[in-house]
């Protein structure tokens, strides 16, 4: 095993036992419990493991999909429903614009392509369609007054 892939096993590791142990409510305070133990992560990095290890953001923080985390899990196993846009925009999203019936989104790098597919998923009837690439998402929308609102919903997200 390449020296990459035990430091990558070792921080794996490390997240698993972080999660299942302590409550922890968005990716900063993880990166700062994780560099504590000697990982210096990106935002990128982090979101890529969260992925890999299927860690998911529940009502109480992240969680474990064997229910092994601060409570969240045991609640959301059942539920096979992709996250919510509000749950993806928490972990991903850092601000929007709008540029006549169009929503720019910028996200974390690697955030957009999960960005774009929650909006889909929820079937917003302002939103006509969204492109992502890997920071960016294009939401597109009926017309301008429909994008203001889809623009400060998503902002009252990114505040919250």
């Amino acid at each position: 095993m390449s020296e990459t892939a035990k430091l990558k096993t070792h921080r794996h590791d490390a997240i698993r036992e972080l999660v299942a142990s302590t409550p922890v409510t968005n990716q900063d305070e993880l990166r700062r419990k994780l560099r504590r133990r000697g990982f210096a992560v990106t935002q990128a990095t982090l979101s890529r493991d969260f992925h890999e290890l299927h860690i998911f953001k529940g009502p109480a923080g992240y969680a474990l999909p064997n229910s092994n985390g601060n409570g969240a899990a045991a609640e959301e196993e059942d539920d096979d429903t992709p996250p919510s846009v509000q749950e993806v925009i928490d972990s991903f999203g850092l601000r929007a614009i709008q540029a006549m019936n169009q929503i720019i989104i910028r996200t974390v790098m690697g955030g957009a392509q999960p960005v774009a597919a929650s909006l889909d998923y929820e079937g917003w009837d302002e939103v006509a369609g969204t492109l992502a690439g890997d920071d960016t998402v294009l939401v597109i929308c009926t017309d301008a007054r429909r994008a203001a609102e889809v623009l400060a919903r998503l902002r009252a997200m990114l505040e919250s």
